[in-house]
């Protein structure tokens, strides 16, 4: 099976069209122990194809266009948030207390990029925000015990595993026995038919309204790639915590931003929700239950809707409800302990876990609108990082290596724009198919910043 035949079948595309793609492959790009060029590759072509395929869709088009994804381009957009400049100003990526740290009896990895999740991690170590204080604390408890206390104080800590120890795990079983993309109707009414496209150039997602509620990087990747291809997304963050600045100026390309209370504000957000077409949820399982965001109460109220969700372990089994990001996952998956050493654990060259599957949460909503072009019906897409991780970890890949051309650099797919958060310098999509868009028709603006109704 070919890298992008793997994620399009999960997609239930039609493998008639993958000769519609073609690939620039570069030897160097993003290496590592473990295929993440491929998988990268796998992730933005069928994301592009996708694309392609609901463009010649809804253009009347006698073929699919075709696609080219080039190696280079992937892997500068895998790595967008490091490429990303503000004024010239280069964003931070980790805070000091995201990081590995031994224990008694090996590795934990804490995330604590958001100032709550610091607090909470320091509240169950019971120490002052001291590097030092924390190392001295680890040191003294084994990994798994850290694990716990810290989650259970509502902190983020992973103990180091192998692949071996993931897959005995309850969680890990739990993963390998789902779909890498989860598909399925929700009722039975015909969605809102979208008009049919003329112009230049095709943007296949014109006139979808999306209700954007992701953070981080997985989900506003999807939602960013959705908006380089036509859509009206509306990103909804709550008042807090806050959403880190840097972290939207790198994934807010192309969409609006407003900031609503979902309680105080609640006759707005159903404003909203009844005109969409699609909602996407990037919270942990269940936290947006309450506030009506289940994808049944959706198409209770928006019958035709496309719901996609997406969470870090999953929303099942033993870690269904907890929080999650890439780099815990690659430690909780055994990635960690593939691309580490003797002396200490590693990590991919890019957040892969979520940069792909952003393309391909944006790759299940385009198909799912394409079905929905030919059969009506609301339906609900699901992906999950550690789901995606358990594709990198079991791939095996043909051919003996790499061939093609070298990857000099990511300048090719680099460009500058002015914005309201001053000079931008970002990565460019890697979602390309001919007669497509190049680039995304606004920059990343000021978080909360527009106004709650859609354009």
């Amino acid at each position: 099976m070919t890298d992008i035949e793997s994620t399009w079948s999960a997609l239930g595309g039609d493998l008639t069209l993958l000769p519609r793609v073609s690939t620039v492959a570069r030897a160097d790009a993003l290496p590592g122990r473990l295929p993440v060029r491929e998988l990268a590759r796998a992730c933005v072509g069928a994301c592009a194809l996708a694309a392609a395929e609901l463009g010649a869709r809804r253009a009347g088009l006698g073929q699919v266009p075709e696609v080219r994804v080039d190696d280079g381009a992937v892997a500068t957009a895998f790595v967008s948030e490091r490429h990303l400049l503000v004024d010239g100003r280069a964003p931070l990526t980790f805070a000091p207390l995201s990081r590995f740290w031994r224990t008694a009896d090996g590795w934990v990895r804490t995330h604590a990029n958001y100032p709550h999740h610091r607090a909470r991690l320091l509240r169950a170590l019971d120490v002052p925000e001291d590097v030092a204080a924390v190392e001295w604390a680890l040191a003294e408890r084994s990994a798994l015990e850290v694990e716990e206390t810290v989650y259970a104080a509502g902190g983020l800590a992973v103990a180091l595993r192998t692949p071996e120890e993931w897959a005995a795990h309850p969680q890990g079983v739990a993963v390998a026995a789902r779909p890498l993309v989860e598909r399925e109707r929700l009722d039975t009414e015909r969605a809102r038919e979208l008009p049919p496209l003329d112009g230049s150039p095709l943007l296949p997602a014109a006139g979808l309204r999306v209700l954007d509620l992701t953070r981080v990087i997985a989900g506003p990747v999807a939602t960013r790639t959705l908006a380089l291809l036509g859509a009206d997304v509306l990103r909804v963050d709550p008042p807090q915590p806050p959403e880190l600045p840097d972290q939207h100026a790198d994934t807010g390309f192309g969409k609006r931003s407003v900031t609503l209370d979902l309680r105080a504000d609640r006759r707005t957000f159903e404003e909203l929700v009844s005109a969409a077409d699609v909602v996407v949820t990037g919270y942990r399982p269940g936290a947006l239950d309450a506030f009506g965001l289940s994808p049944e109460a959706l198409t209770e109220r928006r019958p035709g809707l496309v719901v996609a969700q997406l969470s870090a372990w999953g929303a099942y089994g033993p870690w269904g409800g907890r929080r999650g990001f890439d780099s815990l996952v690659q430690v909780a998956t055994g990635i960690a302990a593939i691309e580490g050493s003797a002396r200490q654990p590693g990590a991919l060259p890019a957040q892969a876990l979520d940069h792909g599957t952003g393309y391909l949460l944006a790759a299940a909503v385009l198909r799912a609108l394409t079905e929905q072009s030919y059969e009506g019906c609301g339906r609900v897409v699901r992906l999950a990082l550690a789901r995606t991780a358990g594709l990198l970890t079991g791939w095996t890949v043909s051919g003996g290596g790499a061939q093609g051309v070298l990857y000099d650099g990511p300048g090719a797919w680099l460009t500058e724009s002015d914005s309201d958060l001053g000079r931008l310098r970002y990565a460019r999509s890697p979602v390309s198919f001919e007669g497509g868009p190049v680039d995304w028709g606004r920059p990343s603006g000021v978080l909360g910043a527009d106004s709650a109704h859609w354009d």
